[in-house]
This record gives structure tokens, C-alpha cells and sequence, in this order.
């Protein structure tokens, strides 16, 4: 399926290295999940000054379909890393910090009280800073949400991805209702709390309607939605291109089911505009 031209033209833009992309460049401990992941919106990210952090290394240890980032065994957790993310916000002088992680399912809690490791550094020298975590699901464990002090939470970020009925091919090792029940926990804690799904998978407008039902069921504040852009010939396919207005459409349709803030769009992704969007809250 040939990607359609208003997706070409903003893919392969090229896009001023700024003074973001060179500080990253020069920080050897820090990945970024715009460039591991091959996020659309990096260009337009960096030139704003923001960046979202990938924790506990760049290879993950499951091998979901959709996902661009690297899979195998992680090496062991590198703490340098810590030092270099709390330079580069103090550097890039940052008012709002995404932390997101691989899976690490070979850690004992899956990196939650690494997490916390990572918060705490970040809040006790900048208290004033809004911070946004986006996880994996800590090995279906919610006994390890208890490894993170979530005082220093604004923004709880648990992804489903997609439609129960595609889990099987595009997350066989992941839990569609696990997932449900970690932002229904989370929730329990009076956080805000979002996620976010692909479309273009080969999921069915009933089955999306479905989705949005349960994310409000269990009280969710935000959602992203955005296109699924294959990688690489070797993932999973893109089914469908979704158009602006047909994004409308859904954005519309989330909004009425009842969730209060709904970003939608070609290049929407988990992060994109978090502040913008946190602050958007009512």
C-alpha cells in the first residue's frame, strides 16, 4: 500500500538540527524515543526544545510487530544514564519530562523502582517540573506499581495500542485487560491518567468504539490517537491510511463516549504535545 502524499510530504521533510538534536547526540547514556522508535514529530519535537527519555537502555525484550525499537537481551541498567538525563534538563532548561522505558522483562519488578530512581532525581532538584511516565506493564504485576512513589507522578501513560481483537498479532505477549487494570489502579491514586492506540492495524470501527468504552470505564483523562506507519517491510503491514477528517471523526466519537481530552491525528503519538495537552485539562 503506497504511503499517501499527505503523509510523504511530512515524513521526509528534512527538518534544521537544532540545539536539542546535538545535545543528544553528545550525551552517549541518553536514547530518546523520537529517534529509537522513528517518530514523525522528532523534527518538529526537537525544534520546540522537548524530548521524550528512554529509560534502562534502547533493546527491549519482547518483539511486538508494530514497534521500530530494538529487540534481544538488554544489557544490565546503566545508572550513568540518570546523571545525563538530569544534565540535559538542566541544559534544555525543560518545564514538562516524558520518561518512557523498553519492556524489561528481565528485571525483577520490570524496571518500576527504576522508574522511581529516575522520578525521584528529577522532582527532589526540580520540584516545579511536570513529569509524565510512560510504562510497559511491569511484567502483568501490579503488586510493582508499589515500587513507584507516585507523589511524584503528574501523568500516568499505559498505552493499548490497539483493539483487544488484534493482540494476538501485533502484542502476543502483552494483556489487554491487564493493561485495563493498571490504569483503573492507577486511577485509584486520584492521577491523571492517559493512553494511546494506532489505527491502520486492521481494526473495525465497532471494535474502536469498544476501546473507547473501556478506556472510559476505567476513568482515563487523555487518549492519543494516531497512524500506524510501518517501519520496515518486516513488521506488520498497514491495513489502512487514515485521513484528517476520518481522525476528526474518531476524536469526536472519544469525546462523546465521555473522555475528556482526545489529541487525533496522522502524526499523533503517545507523547506529542503532552504539555500542551496536560495543560489542556479542565
Amino acid at each position: 500500500m503506497s504511503l499517501p502524499k499527505e503523509y510523504r510530504k511530512f515524513l521526509y521533510s528534512k527538518t534544521k538540527e537544532d540545539s536539542v538534536k546535538k545535545f543528544l547526540k553528545n550525551s552517549s547514556h541518553i536514547h530518546t524515543v523520537c529517534e529509537e522508535a522513528k517518530c514523525p514529530n522528532r523534527g518538529l519535537c526537537f525544534s520546540k526544545k522537548t524530548a521524550t527519555f528512554l529509560i534502562m537502555g534502547d533493546i527491549c525484550t519482547r518483539n511486538c510487530s508494530f514497534c521500530a525499537i530494538k529487540k534481544g537481551k538488554p544489557l544490565p541498567l546503566d545508572h550513568s544514564e540518570i546523571d545525563e538525563i538530569y544534565n540535559a534538563i538542566e541544559k534544555l532548561k525543560l518545564d514538562y519530562v516524558v520518561l518512557t522505558s523498553v519492556t524489561r522483562d528481565d528485571l525483577s519488578d520490570g524496571g518500576a523502582s527504576y522508574f522511581n530512581i529516575v522520578l525521584q532525581r528529577i522532582k527532589k532538584s526540580y520540584p516545579e517540573i511536570k513529569t509524565e511516565i510512560l510504562v510497559p506493564d511491569f511484567k502483568q504485576n501490579l503488586e510493582n506499581l508499589k515500587n513507584i512513589d507516585f507523589s511524584y507522578v503528574d501523568v500516568f501513560n499505559h498505552n493499548l495500542e490497539t483493539v483487544r481483537e488484534l493482540y494476538h498479532d501485533v502484542r502476543s505477549k502483552a494483556s489487554y485487560d491487564f493493561s485495563l487494570n493498571m490504569l483503573k489502579e492507577v486511577k485509584r491514586l486520584d492521577k491523571i491518567t492517559k493512553s494511546g492506540i494506532m489505527v491502520g492495524l486492521g481494526e473495525k470501527d465497532e471494535q474502536l468504539v469498544k476501546l473507547f468504552k473501556d478506556l472510559k470505564s476505567v476513568s482515563v483523562d487523555i487518549l492519543t490517537i494516531g497512524q500506524y506507519i510501518s517501519p520496515s517491510p518486516r513488521h506488520h503491514k498497514v491495513v489502512k491510511y487514515y485521513s484528517q477528517e476520518e481522525f476528526n471523526r474518531l476524536k469526536k466519537i472519544a469525546e462523546g463516549i465521555g473522555i475528556e481530552r482526545v489529541v487525533s491525528g496522522i502524526f499523533v503519538r503517545s507523547s506529542f504535545e503532552a504539555y500542551e495537552t496536560f495543560k489542556g485539562l479542565k
